[in-house]
């Protein structure tokens, strides 16, 4: 990740207390999409004071802020990841519930061309794939 959660904190003017840190460095350091209770977790191994509260109210904050994006996937569970310039897709896995992020420059025109064909400009799109692995 080119920048880490905090540098986008403190360049957004959010205020970044200790358990604050610990959290978006626990998150900047993610590499799947943790629910609040996984981040908990991994969280609550650094500082075993934070409260799941406190969790729910940093990713709340970071989420109104621009800084971590939440995703419904069918689960039931929100799921966050760094909000990052960059465009992709989802591939969910249904019985493990890994998470592929993707992109495909093929299904990138192909929503062009839809929205095009019904008179619109795409102006942002989110596409979730559902499925369970082959078996080999």
């Amino acid at each position: 990740m080119s920048e880490n959660i905090e540098q986008k904190c403190l360049a957004k003017g959010v205020k970044l207390t200790d358990q604050r840190k610990i959290i978006a460095k626990v998150m900047s350091e993610s590499n799947d999409h943790p629910d609040v209770d996984e981040l908990y977790n991994r969280v609550s191994k650094i500082d075993p004071k934070i409260s799941i509260a406190t969790v729910y109210r940093t990713v709340k904050l970071f989420e109104e802020s621009g800084i971590l994006a939440k995703h419904d996937f069918k689960g039931g569970k929100a799921r966050y990841e760094e909000l990052n310039e960059g465009h992709h897709d989802h591939l969910i896995d249904v019985k493990s519930g890994e998470i592929i992020e993707f992109v495909d420059e093929e299904i990138e025109k192909l929503q062009e061309k839809i929205a095009d064909k019904y008179g619109y400009r795409l102006v942002d799109h989110k596409l979730e794939l559902y499925g369970v692995k082959k078996k080999s």
